[in-house]
């Protein structure tokens, strides 16, 4: 099996209180949309399913340019809403987390899809930014970054991207079909339940949907964010008005009318996967059980999905220059404190060496850091209980709702099973420590570990020491190959993995409707590679300039509006504002 038994077993223990705290869908309800005019929608959608599986490259591409004009439109008002929301302020450092997570990546995913279609009018397949090789394992590396024209090379300055395939892939396959203008398809509409937590999560997924898989889609908003339906429905305009988008609002009444729409054929979710369990067996627990032994699920169209994931940071062991040492101890941080900890791929469990000299003084720097952030307001519902659940103690009392940064140290699976079994969703993160001391006998009980021991399978990242990937490519290699998550970062937050776009983003293949894990199928994939394994980014210890997704840049937001603005137009002529304010962080 590709997952333990153990583990799956582990998740069934989860109490139905847990479930209630982490299930927004549930939460914030408001009256449900009418059913004729759900029924309104639905009708115009079909009309739109039925032009696209027959839509030229050129008129898509005219959609992607009319969406990117749409989404530049409403940056600034997008930006100020989410802040509002979240309780942060849109003229500071701090508002970057929300240019960079909405409409910056939204835009530099139009941006991308757009570069993809024109190239595959001239040369009928996507023009990949580098050349395929194979790694140590025999598996086909696709890269996916840099991106030549978008400035990828400076922007995101050493940083790579590679696709790894599955194993015994035919190399003459490498893409999917999804940019060849075809009219074999038969019509579908997609209904996509989107994230309350980014912004531009709901976005990407519905673009997913359309441009790749030539569906229409009805896009519930979240209640937690559906500030956004005027903007979306401005700055997506060109798709409402070609029939092939609609955005609805609403509580769990909407969205069981979405998942039970005998004309909507297939269904995306982000969430968690006690929320996916619940629409796909039910909400009781004991009819759940029932219909899953018996294999009779209450939806039986396509559901693919995004959820959650008790996210790992391995630090192999090894001799880490302080700068080092510093720069990776705020890597970490940056994935706990970005967005409150509202993210599935938030750093949740930081995997050491007993024996590693440096472990206390890494520890240190990120309490250290934790101490200088400001807490942030807990936006997301349940996340006071959820807290108390993670630490084991009452939640502070705070009057601005705030919740403090928590290390919990030299934790292990017997005292502590809910740090390792559940990913928390609040600002948690725990350490554990592992017995072996090399570096590669570390690297091999690590990748062991998260794989038997954490819950989830969507991303985990590594911190090498200088040089172990020259000195030890084979082992490196096989590590990567056998970790089961979707994305494999080296020594960068998965949050860079997602936001880049060009990787594919999702859960590790193999997981099923019955035990979906971190999700079922993945989205962004700009280039359509097939066969998809993993996505790994490659960056380095010590990010120059600094990386603007840190919580100490002082002046991330402009670096964020400058990229914005390369995207809008990308030339070589936007790029030394952008490097002025990145050099001065």
């Amino acid at each position: 099996m590709l997952h333990s038994v153990a583990r799956l077993g582990r998740l069934s223990t989860i109490q139905k209180s847990h479930l209630q705290i982490i299930m927004p869908i549930e939460l914030n309800s408001q009256p449900s949309l009418k059913s004729t005019s759900l029924e309104s929608e639905v009708s115009d959608l079909k009309v739109g399913a039925k032009w696209l599986t027959g839509a030229s490259l050129s008129s898509l591409r005219e959609l992607l340019d009319a969406c990117s004009r749409g989404v530049v439109r409403n940056a600034i008002d997008w930006v100020q809403v989410a802040c509002q929301a979240k309780r942060i302020a849109a003229d500071q450092p701090i508002a970057a987390e929300e240019i960079l997570a909405g409409p910056t990546a939204v835009l530099r995913y139009l941006r991308l899809l757009s570069g993809v279609l024109q190239d595959s009018e001239k040369t009928g397949s996507p023009i990949l930014p580098g050349k395929p090789r194979t790694n140590s394992q025999g598996r086909e590396c696709i890269p996916v970054l840099p991106v030549r024209r978008l400035f990828d090379g400076l922007t995101f300055m050493g940083l790579e991207a590679e696709i790894w395939r599955q194993k015994e892939s035919n190399p003459d396959e490498l893409f999917t079909n999804n940019w060849r203008a075809f009219d074999t398809t038969q019509p579908n509409i997609a209904g996509v339940l989107g994230a309350g937590n980014v912004s531009s999560i709901p976005a990407t997924d519905m673009l997913y949907k359309i441009f790749h898989n030539r569906e229409s889609v009805l896009l519930k908003l979240n209640p937690v964010n559906d500030y956004l339906e005027p903007i979306f429905k401005d700055a997506f305009r060109s798709l409402v008005e070609a029939k092939l988008l609609r955005i609805v609002c609403g509580g769990i009444e909407v969205g069981d009318s979405i998942v039970k729409h005998d004309s909507i054929g297939s269904l995306h979710l982000t969430g968690s996967h006690l929320t996916h369990d619940a629409i796909v067996w039910g909400s009781n627990p004991t009819d759940r059980a029932v219909r899953k032994r018996e294999n009779r699920p209450l939806v039986t169209k396509s559901v693919t999905s995004e959820l959650g994931n008790v996210t790992p940071w391995i630090i192999v062991p090894g001799q880490y220059t302080r700068k080092q040492l510093r720069t990776q101890a705020e890597h970490v941080v940056a994935g706990i404190v970005n967005n409150a900890s509202f993210n599935c791929l938030a750093t949740k469990m930081i995997v050491t060496s007993r024996g590693w000299p440096q472990r206390v003084e890494f520890l240190d720097l990120i309490d250290a850091f934790f101490r200088k952030i400001p807490p942030r307001y807990a936006y997301y519902p349940g996340a006071h209980q959820r807290f108390a659940r993670a630490t084991g103690r009452p939640c502070p009392e705070a009057r601005d709702g705030t919740l403090p940064w928590t290390l919990i140290r030299d934790t292990n699976p017997s005292e502590s099973p809910y740090l390792f079994d559940e990913e928390s969703f609040v600002c948690v993160c725990a350490e554990t420590q592992l017995s072996e001391n090399s570096p590669d006998a570390f690297l091999d009980s690590a990748v062991d570990f998260v794989n038997d021991r954490l819950f989830g399978t969507l991303s985990a990242t590594l911190t090498i020491p200088s040089g172990f990937r020259r000195r030890h490519v084979t082992a490196l290699d096989r590590a990567l190959v056998k970790l089961r998550y979707g994305a494999v970062c080296i020594n960068q937050w998965p949050g860079v993995a997602y936001g880049i776009m060009t990787p594919s983003w999702g859960g590790y293949p193999g997981a099923t409707i019955a035990e979906p894990l971190s999700g079922i199928g993945h989205v962004h994939n700009t280039f359509c590679v097939s066969n998809i394994d993993k996505a790994v980014l490659w960056g380095p210890l010590c990010n120059f300039p600094k990386a603007v997704w840190f919580p100490t840049h002082r002046t991330a937001n402009q670096v964020a509006w400058a990229l914005l603005r390369v995207y809008d137009d990308p030339s070589i002529f936007r790029l030394p504002k952008l490097f002025f304010h990145a050099l001065r962080g």
